[in-house]
């Protein structure tokens, strides 16, 4: 602890101040997770929220003779943050697909709910940067549940691999999306050239 003195009340009196001093390994630790913190990560990603997109008609099952279409929409993510040795996130965002397997003579809707897992690491680099690595969404990275109405309606899903082809095309989707500019100018924190630019004004 030390002592900051602050103005003359009189010419024998001082006001004495407090300034609770820290470490730097301390105040780099707040700073990360300052920099770092739930709601700017969570701002980053904002922008998927409510997002729709669409695949398809594809091809699926023996003989590719299935017709896979689908409209997937992303919900509210959450996120979950773990502070250890690394500082650490993982973002859960929801998703509901409407799905159609067209076999030219019927049609059988599927309706999909799930969610996409996508981990976040804290990391600093040279010179000055504080990067959020986010690691490539896979398809075992978005977890769905299908359900259909009918006994035909699930062995169709279970031929034309319909599990498969959501995750790897909601995987796919992700990683083009968390490429864009938005949130690679969210993830990659140079300090140092905001520092300068402070310093300027």
């Amino acid at each position: 602890m030390s002592e900051l003195r602050e103005g003359l009340s009189g010419p024998a009196e001082s006001q004495v101040v407090a300034v609770p001093y820290i470490s730097y390994e301390d105040f780099g630790r707040r700073f990360l997770e300052y920099a770092a913190s739930t709601e700017r990560i969570t701002g980053a990603f904002e922008k998927l929220t409510g997002e729709a997109f669409e695949f398809g008609p594809i091809g699926a099952g023996p003989g590719k003779l299935a017709k896979l279409s689908a409209t997937v929409r992303l919900g509210q993510s959450r996120l979950n943050r773990e502070v250890d040795d690394l500082i650490s996130f993982d973002l859960v965002i929801p998703l509901k697909v409407d799905l159609l397997i067209d076999l030219a003579v019927d049609r059988y809707p599927f309706r999909v709910d799930g969610t996409v897992h996508l981990h976040l690491t804290v990391r600093t680099a040279e010179p000055l940067r504080v990067l959020i690595e986010i690691a490539e969404p896979q398809p075992s990275n978005v977890r769905i549940n299908v359900a259909s109405a009918t006994r035909r309606g699930e062995l169709l899903r279970i031929l034309a691999s319909v599990d498969h082809e959501i995750r790897r095309f909601v995987a796919r989707y992700i990683t083009t999306e968390i490429c864009k500019p938005h949130i690679q100018a969210a993830t990659d924190i140079d300090v140092a050239a905001r520092l300068d630019a402070a310093w300027k004004l």
